[in-house]
C-alpha cells in the first residue's frame, strides 16, 4: 500500500485531526517536522477539525494541550533514521520506535505517545522522512524538502 493510501486509510473517519511537526529548525533536515507544520500554518487550513502544533524538540511541553483538544487522530511528524534513501517518508509503527533512530529530542518520543495514549483513544500515527543530513543549516536538504511539499499537498487533498 502507497503512502497516501495508507494516509488516507489512517483519516478515513478522522473528527478531529493535529498535525505535530517535531525537530531542530537549525539542523538541516531534522527540522522537517516544523518545516511541515510552519507551510501548512502559512496555508491557512487550520479549523475546528484540524490544529497544527510546532512542537521543535518538546513536543513533551504540548501534551497538556494535545489532551484538551481531545483529537481523534494525532500525526506525529519527524525526521527518522530507517536505512533508505534521503527524502523516503514511512509511517513508522510505534512498536518499531526503539528500533530506529528518532530524532534528537529530550524527551523519547516513545514514552510521549505511550503518555498520550493513557487514559485517551486518540489514533496516533508516526511519520518518518529519512534525512540526508542533520547538520547545522537553517533549511532541509533538495530531497527532504520535496518529500515535506509532497506530504503537504498529500494532507490537503485528504481534508
Amino acid at each position: 500500500m502507497s503512502f497516501e493510501a495508507q494516509l488516507k486509510d489512517f483519516l478515513k473517519d478522522f473528527e478531529k485531526l493535529i498535525i505535530l511537526g517535531v525537530g531542530n529548525e537549525l539542523k538541516s533536515d531534522d527540522g522537517v517536522g516544523p518545516f511541515i507544520v510552519k507551510n501548512l500554518m502559512a496555508e491557512n487550513i487550520e479549523s475546528d477539525r484540524l490544529l497544527l502544533i510546532n512542537a521543535e524538540t518538546v513536543p513533551e511541553n504540548f501534551t497538556g494541550k494535545i489532551r484538551k483538544e481531545n483529537p481523534s487522530h494525532v500525526i506525529i511528524v519527524d525526521a527518522c533514521l530507517m536505512g533508505c534513501k534521503p527524502g523516503d517518508i514511512r509511517i513508522v509503527d510505534k512498536d518499531d520506535f526503539t528500533n530506529i533512530g528518532i530524532s534528537t529530542h529530550s524527551m523519547s518520543l516513545s514514552y510521549f505517545v505511550k503518555y498520550l495514549e493513557r487514559d485517551t483513544d486518540f489514533k496516533i500515527i508516526f511519520v518518518g522522512i529519512e534525512p540526508e543530513t542533520m547538520d547545522w543549516g537553517e533549511n532541509p536538504t533538495e530531497n527532504v524538502e520535496k518529500t515535506a511539499h509532497d506530504f503537504i499537498k498529500i494532507i490537503k487533498g485528504i481534508l
